[in-house]
């Protein structure tokens, strides 16, 4: 007898001593992390706190241990210790207030099981507020990623016709060295996205790609985002001073958009990076080592710059290491089906459209336009086009292309109506005192007119080949009196 109780009190012995390991290691466990943690029993007693728990609530163990979960609540709220031992299940994402300082956290409880009985929960507590900062910290390193990142690769500019194959074999090409390059084209051509397609292809890809409008600020402004500034440089300067946008793109590429406006002072900074690879901020007078790759561009011509004094040249050639050319979208009328299409799937994905695609009549008219402002106006008129569609049509028709006349097409229309005709209704129109709504008239009448003729005088021939409907005809006769101006028959 006296055998078998020595066994079980060893026995007994060994069971505390495991339940004692256990709990040291747990109690080591919980000890260890960063994460606020607190431990009660069946009875709703707390048996451990973690160190990260006192940082956070501002209670001790003193304060805390063996005393109800309702200690460390400081609005008087329901405890979710208290919460699971009476149901059993979990809670998540509870946001409450704790401690002295009524810390405002999100509270995870567990109910704690042995062998099917509930022996009392374990609380995660996270600090609300380290929350903020690490989710602001998360879309500010998203924010910093969108800007290393280049938008654009060679994929994404479209174009088959001759001048813009040469003009991508060249950027490729540029892509591999280090050199400058020079973009050149009109304005809405896409510069700015060769720039892009140039870093994303160079070994710099990883690196910032950084844009900088030359025009988009005073002369001052712009010379220090550039170059920077030391403390105290000027009034309202920060006191610590700050980087410039070549120190920000050290080791990528600074793209400086519109070069051709940039003031002789400016030109004089920026011909010491492209030679000495070193700028100096504003008041300050020791030299800063750079290695920045410059792409530039501009829709002046620079060599007439030169001459004008307003480009100084030896930047000029530091500029023209390698000089592209973008074509402008009336030297590559061939690419328009392309562009068109690729616009229709960028204006779908924008809008929630299903657009199949553009009716050859509309083609044309967009064929027959000189774009003044290239692709850029030409994604303008897509995008306006399909949000003119009804939900029901597939195609983009005439009807729904935006009247394409401005100043720069009244020119041409001018050119060709009183070119050869002097005895049409129009060669004493004023060109000069007329304003844009005039204008439009008259080149609208011209449109009637020219369809009249080409349709020997059938309306409904003539309302269809310009898209409208034949109460519309009806009524642009009528306003514009076409047939006493003009016998169309």
């Amino acid at each position: 007898m006296k055998e078998k109780i020595n066994a079980n009190k060893d026995k007994w012995l060994q069971e505390i001593v495991t339940q004692k390991e256990i709990q040291s290691t747990l109690k080591s466990i919980i000890h260890s992390t960063d994460d606020a943690i607190s431990v009660v029993d069946e009875k709703g007693l707390h048996t451990i706190i973690n160190p990260a728990y006192t940082r956070l609530t501002g209670l001790t163990e003193e304060d805390v241990l063996g005393k109800s979960p309702t200690i460390d609540i400081a609005d008087g709220g329901e405890s979710m210790h208290l919460k699971v031992l009476r149901t059993g299940k979990p809670v998540h994402g509870v946001r409450m207030r704790v401690g002295p300082n009524r810390k405002e956290v999100i509270v995870n409880v567990a109910p704690v099981i042995v062998d099917g009985v509930l022996k009392g929960s374990v609380a995660v507590i996270h600090d609300v507020s380290e929350i903020k900062y690490l989710n602001e910290e998360l879309e500010r390193v998203k924010e910093r990623v969108r800007h290393l990142e280049s938008k654009y690769t060679f994929a994404d500019i479209v174009g088959e016709s001759r001048g813009m194959i040469i003009a991508k074999e060249q950027a490729m090409k540029a892509a591999q060295t280090p050199a400058t390059v020079l973009l050149q084209g009109e304005s809405g051509t896409g510069k700015e996205l060769f720039a892009h397609a140039i870093h994303h292809a160079s070994k710099r890809n990883n690196k910032q790609f950084i844009r900088v409008n030359c025009s988009a600020l005073v002369d001052t402004l712009l010379e220090s985002e550039l170059f920077g500034y030391e403390g105290g440089a000027f009034t309202g300067a920060k006191r610590t001073g700050k980087k410039g946008l070549f120190e920000e793109a050290d080791k990528g590429t600074i793209f400086l958009d519109e070069i051709g406006v940039m003031s002789l002072n400016l030109q004089a900074k920026l011909l010491r990076v492209l030679q000495e690879k070193e700028i100096i901020r504003v008041g300050g007078g020791s030299p800063v080592n750079v290695d920045v790759r410059i792409i530039s561009a501009t829709n002046i011509d620079l060599k007439n710059a030169v001459k004008e004094g307003r480009l100084r040249e030896d930047l000029y050639y530091r500029l023209y290491v390698i000089p592209i050319y973008i074509p402008p979208l009336r030297e590559r009328k061939e690419d328009m089906p392309l562009l068109v299409n690729n616009l229709i799937r960028k204006s779908n994905q924008d809008f929630g459209r299903n657009v199949k695609g553009i009716l050859p009549e509309a083609l044309n008219i967009l064929l027959d336009y000189a774009w003044p402002g290239n692709v850029r106006e030409l994604e303008n008129v897509i995008e306006r086009a399909v949000i003119n569609m009804k939900l029901s049509e597939e195609s983009i028709l005439p009807k729904h292309i935006p009247p394409l006349i401005d100043l720069y097409e009244v020119g041409i229309i001018k050119e060709k109506l009183i070119s050869d005709s002097k005895n049409t209704p129009f060669a004493d129109f004023d060109w000069g005192k007329n304003n844009l709504k005039n204008i439009k008239d008259l080149t609208e009448k011209v449109a009637l007119i020219n369809a009249l003729k080409s349709t020997n005088g059938d309306s409904l021939k003539t309302a269809k080949k310009l898209g409208i409907s034949l109460r519309s005809f009806y009524y642009k006769i009528k306003k514009y009196n076409i047939k006493k101006i003009y016998e169309c028959k």
